[in-house]
């Protein structure tokens, strides 16, 4: 079975049942032998913020070394988001495995009229994946309630009810008392539940069951003892702590925690306080202490998208999924820190969310984009803008022309806005009221609301995480140049691009060398197949059809064809617009690459992704017109391959100065072993070992590299010298960005899992080059939002780190398809273990390792890390003068 079969089948289940309950995802998990028995699991129930919770307990409990399951939804992109192990979503060749393991039980029951939902088989799946990985822990955001969601056919060791609102009045409770009773169900039978609930649904809830209550410093506002009800744990959002940051203090019975963290807002402050109490409970389950420092870290660490995320600074751009009244109105106060002057509201919702409050709740406008998402769900545009303008014109808006402080004296507060509710119409005024625009497709609202937008204004978008979604792939969906030069590589390229099977026999001998692939909406996938014929060019499509999911396409064609498609798409409506810019971009980095022979000197990315030049803007890195050569110097014990041969400080500077004489451009200098299985060692030992040689190295005529993944060594490395952070963890955490940002110092941004690697969870990729860009595009969207320039990022796809030779060769072989990150790129092979197959039986690696460098080279690296300098330095020269001869 291939994906898009698999994945076709689970599309096609059913979305409601006509009755409640979790027997038909029990009988399900029976055919499966029951993977979830033996499981400790943890629901995360509520209204608003279970995503978050879930999120944020599964990065802490990782932080303390756990290995955990994560099952939340919905997804922005793709089915697979759903399950994540460890932080990498479930892979293809799981899905069909399950998929025919399950289907002729499910084939049999939708005979019997019980067929199990798509979210039921989604549950299941989960599951399934977590017992076969044998996580110790999984973590379930519930769907819908408690009592009947799918969720609960385990029996959790710890549960939490993040807050209680009206949603889904027609299912499970038409007040919020009811609402209350009903998510209560997923109470632990040993442990307390966890709940930031307050007012009448905490009342309800403690009837129910034992609680722990999180909540804000002051106490339960809605408490019938006037406000001096205290929660068990105080949970306080303090102050910014950067741009997108803030701190928060966790203060429980005997412990507390204060950690900064990317989910802004006092209502993530108590999710991140469920999170810590919840994981906490976790920790005595297992027998497993999950201490201050893991839940600061994991707080810190955690990765949420969609959720106020910030995209750009000028104009200040904001990603928000806020779907319903409730979290819609966290929005103006999460605004209000920030300094703007118009507001530019771009919104799509579902057609069962409660538009009229949303409207309400939002804060107000000065021009508002109505768009429908791509999928079978969302409202009409008509409606929805009908909403805005007739809640726009029940009350006066801030008058253009004026600062924001001036237009709200000018107009009046929200309050006065709420007030004159039901008033006199007189009290409106049309010609005053933010302007109500519709747009064709989501992508489009957000370009014209970028367009128009000046750099001190705000663009908002939020509606719907599906809105989000399509939004995001602004910043996130990168054409990527491939090679189809055979018809073997043309039939890889669509079979892991999900083409089927047909279609790749169809079109494998139509490809040529000109191919870009990218990821679209299926629509647009539509529209591109059809522009792409209609010039004579050739377009695959990815067997997936949901309407909200990612679909890739495999465009091929002449230089001339791509002119044309770009033209064709650029005269169309919706998408279209916004395809042609990215299709255009791509096509003139690949016109760089050929146009300078493709090769080592060529395709060669400066910083900032430019194939120019360099110039002071970009840094003159000693990677920006050639290939530069990083000696590696570990002053260490323990490394692979040279550990304890310069853990002297007299022997390390001398064999950086040999280095450098035998032609190194960068010495990177280590103090902590990353090898597999490596123990880490304390930041203090670490600095010990590395700062003293580094204040020797001043004057040295290279660039120095500090090899670590602590951000206090980082910091006190550049303080001593050293002039790069190279992070094999990709600046995974805040606080190494932070560090970063502040000095202003380029960084490698490396691909692992860990680091150092756990050898004993190594799992395969699907397509190891697609899932790598895909990780390395989200890390420097990251790096970017804490205020690291990218022209100053270094990308390495981590050779060898938590990957099998096979994948580490395609690494290398696909090497070029880096290049669309718009960032330098870094090979890091020397004399890894994937060379053992080709090494011969004194496993010597220094030979391939030198072809391995040329091989780099050739395909455009930027950087190559070696042991051994001067016959690398050769390899790179022998590259440089081969692919730039005539």
């Amino acid at each position: 079975m291939e994906y898009h079969d698999a994945i076709q089948r689970l599309e096609r289940l059913r979305r409601l049942r006509p009755k409640l309950g979790t027997e038909t995802t029990a009988a399900l998990l029976a055919h499966l032998g029951d993977p979830h028995e033996g499981l400790a699991c943890v629901q995360v129930a509520g209204s608003n913020g279970k995503g978050s919770t879930a999120t944020v307990l599964a990065r802490v409990l990782r932080e303390a070394g756990l290995s955990v399951g994560l099952y939340t939804s919905p997804d922005l992109n793709d089915r697979r988001e759903r399950v994540r192990v460890d932080g990498r979503k479930i892979s293809k060749r799981a899905v069909c495995r399950f998929v025919e393991e399950v289907w002729p039980h499910v084939v049999d029951r939708s005979v019997a009229g019980d067929a199990p939902t798509f979210f039921e088989a989604c549950t299941a799946l989960a599951l399934w994946e977590f017992g076969r990985e044998d996580v110790d822990v999984a973590v379930l955001e519930v769907g819908i309630g408690g009592r009947y969601d799918a969720t609960s056919v385990v029996d959790p060791v710890a549960s939490a009810v993040t807050s209680v609102s009206l949603e889904h009045t027609d299912i499970i409770g038409e007040t919020v008392e009811e609402i209350a009773r009903d998510k209560a169900t997923v109470a632990p039978a040993d442990r307390p539940l966890v709940t930031g609930t307050t007012g009448e649904a905490l009342a309800v809830v403690s009837e129910e069951t034992d609680v722990v209550t999180v909540g804000g410093p002051d106490g339960d506002a809605d408490a019938d003892d006037g406000g001096d009800s205290f929660p068990d744990v105080r949970a306080a959002e303090l102050e910014m702590a950067g741009p997108a940051e803030s701190s928060v203090s966790l203060v429980g019975p005997d412990w507390e925690v204060t950690a900064e963290t990317p989910l802004l807002g006092q209502h993530q402050a108590v999710n991140a306080g469920i999170a810590a109490v919840l994981a906490r409970q976790v920790g005595d389950a297992l027998g497993t202490t999950v201490g201050s420092e893991a839940v600061a870290a994991g707080i810190r660490n955690v990765t949420w998208p969609g959720r106020f995320e910030v995209m750009d600074d000028a104009p200040l751009t904001v990603l928000d999924g806020a779907h319903n009244p409730d979290a819609c109105a966290k929005l103006p106060a999460l605004l209000d820190r920030y300094d703007y002057d118009d507001l530019h509201l771009v919104v799509g919702a579902m057609r069962d969310k409660d538009h009229r409050e949303m409207a309400r709740a939002l804060p107000t406008a000065d021009h508002v984009l109505v768009a429908e998402p791509a999928v079978e769900r969302a409202q009409a545009s008509e409606v929805l803008a009908a909403v805005f303008e007739r809640e726009g014109e029940r009350c006066e808006t801030r008058p253009k022309g004026a600062s924001r402080s001036e237009r709200a004296a000018a107009s009046g507060s929200r309050e006065h806005c709420e007030a004159s509710d039901g008033a006199s119409d007189e009290v409106a005024s049309r010609e005053s009221s933010a302007a109500v625009e519709r747009v064709p497709a989501v992508l489009d609202a957000v370009g014209e609301a970028c367009r128009t937008a000046g750099e001190d204004d705000c663009v908002l978008i939020t509606g719907s995480l599906h809105t989000v979604a399509e939004a995001r792939d602004r910043w996130t969906r990168t054409p990527t140049p491939v090679e189809t030069d055979t018809v073997a590589r043309a039939r890889s390229v669509m079979e892991r691009a999900d083409v089927p099977a047909g279609e790749r026999t169809d079109l494998a001998d139509r490809m040529v060398s000109r191919t870009l692939q990218l990821c679209v909406r299926p629509a647009s996938a539509e529209r591109l197949r059809e522009s792409m014929g209609s010039v004579g060019g050739t377009c695959a499509v990815s067997g997936i059809e949901a309407t909200d999911q990612h679909v890739a396409c495999v465009l091929s064609g002449t230089r001339a064809q791509f002119l044309a498609l770009v033209r064709d798409l650029r005269g169309r409506s919706g998408e279209c617009r916004h395809l042609a810019s990215q299709v255009r971009d791509a096509l003139a980095e690949r016109e760089n690459e050929i146009g300078s022979a493709g090769g080592a000197t060529g395709g060669r990315a400066t910083a900032g992704g430019s194939t120019a030049g360099g110039d002071e803007s970009a840094g003159n890195y000693p990677w920006t017109d050639v290939t530069a050569v990083m000696g590696i110097l570990n002053v260490t014990p323990d490394s692979f391959h040279d550990g304890g041969e310069y853990d002297a400080v007299d022997d390390a500077v001398g064999r950086a100065e040999a280095m450098v004489a035998e032609g190194a451009d960068i010495v990177d200098i280590g103090g902590e072993s990353t090898r597999p299985g490596a123990e880490p060692v304390p930041a203090e030992t670490e600095r010990e070992r590395v700062v003293p040689v580094l204040e020797r190295l001043d004057g040295l005529d290279a660039t120095i590299s500090i090899d670590t993944r602590k951000p206090a060594v980082a910091a006190a490395a550049l303080d001593a010298g050293a002039d790069l952070v190279n992070d094999v963890t990709g600046l995974a955490d805040a606080s190494m960005r932070r560090v970063v940002a502040e000095r202003d110092a380029p960084a490698v941004v490396m691909h692992s899992r860990s680091g150092p690697v756990d050898p004993n969870r190594t799992r395969t990729y699907d397509d190891v080059v697609s899932d790598v860009l895909a990780a390395l595009s989200e890390r420097l969207l990251l790096a970017e939002r804490a205020g690291i320039d990218r022209s100053k990022l270094v990308v390495d796809p981590g050779l060898g780190f938590g990957k099998t030779a096979a994948e580490s060769f395609a690494l290398l072989d696909r090497l070029g398809e880096f290049r669309a990150l718009g960032t330098p790129v870094m090979v890091g092979h020397s004399h890894k273990s994937m060379f053992e197959r080709v090494s011969g039986p004194s496993d010597d690696r220094f030979a391939p390792t030198v072809a391995a460098t040329a091989l780099a080279a050739e395909r455009g690296a930027d950087i190559v890390r070696v042991h051994d300098v001067a016959p690398n330095a050769a390899a790179v020269a022998t590259a440089d003068y081969t692919v730039g001869s005539e």
